[in-house]
């Protein structure tokens, strides 16, 4: 067996309190690595993560709105033809595809929003913005 994985399993048996006393050297030893410590602290915040409550700061429908949007948008190949044709077709101006600046970025897709919503989409994620 790799030892790195076998020395994680250690770790994370101690994590759970369920190594043996014949182990516990071993995975000590290893928690004096930076490995170790990045092994040790992934565990924990696993471990947090499965006891955590749901958080409930999601508006009623979020998930049915985020899901709406995700659906409407367009595959990834076809956001670059798109691009290419808004440029070809001069939208946003002369910059092309987003311009110097623009919703698109240096050679980005064009976004269909309207004008200030550029400068909000690159302040905040844009899942904020369904809510």
């Amino acid at each position: 067996m790799d030892t790195h994985k076998k020395i994680r399993e250690h770790i994370s048996t101690l994590v759970d309190g369920e190594l043996s006393q014949a182990d516990q050297e071993l995975a000590f030893a290893a928690l004096n690595t930076a490995d170790g410590q990045q092994t040790w602290a992934t565990y924990h915040r696993i471990g947090d993560v499965l006891r955590a409550q749901a958080t409930p700061e999601l508006s009623d429908g979020f998930g049915a709105r985020l899901a709406a949007r995700l659906a409407a948008e367009p595959a990834p190949g076809k956001r670059a033809a798109r691009a290419a044709a808004a440029a070809a077709a001069g939208v946003n101006g002369a910059g092309g595809a987003g311009g110097a600046g623009g919703a698109g970025g240096a050679g980005g897709a064009v976004r269909d929003e309207a004008p200030g919503e550029a400068v909000a989409a690159k302040s905040k994620p844009a899942i904020a913005s369904v809510s």
